[in-house]
């Protein structure tokens, strides 16, 4: 299975995600040996994120990564998921930084960046949900 090049950053790495079942052609898990036909779509998950992708072309060759992207094509569904997601974890790593004080400088120019880009508001940091256990908070 050649995903090395486009997805992952060696070969043992993407035989990695196979052997962890972050992988599917099909609907089905695969081994490393699973060859791929033009049609297949492949199903993984790479840093907790979706990929759906159906191949269009194949190279028996390495080629630059312009010319790899030119041999599959993504699903909108997911590539929009993982956009919202992505944005979904921006929001919380600023908000949820320093969830008890005020927001640095370097904070409130991020936020004020996001607001502009998505035209969203973020919602304050709730202290009752705070990520530390229950038996671990103070007592007032």
């Amino acid at each position: 299975m050649a995903l090395g090049g486009t997805f992952f950053k060696t070969r043992s790495l993407a035989q990695k995600h196979i052997e962890l079942g972050r992988v599917q052609v099909n609907g089905s898990k695969v081994k490393n040996s699973k060859t791929i036909d033009i049609g297949d779509i492949i199903d993984l998950t790479l840093n907790s994120l979706p990929h759906k992708i159906k191949v269009k072309g194949l190279n028996h060759q390495r080629r630059p990564a312009h010319e790899a992207r030119l041999l599959y094509e993504e699903d909108a569904k997911t590539a929009a998921l993982r956009e919202e997601c992505k944005q979904l974890d921006q929001f919380s790593r600023i908000t949820s930084a320093h969830p008890d004080g005020r927001p640095t400088k370097r904070d409130r120019r991020q936020l004020d960046r996001l607001k502009k880009e998505t035209g969203k508001t973020i919602p304050a940091a709730n202290r009752s949900t705070n990520r530390v256990p229950p038996h671990f908070r103070r007592h007032s």
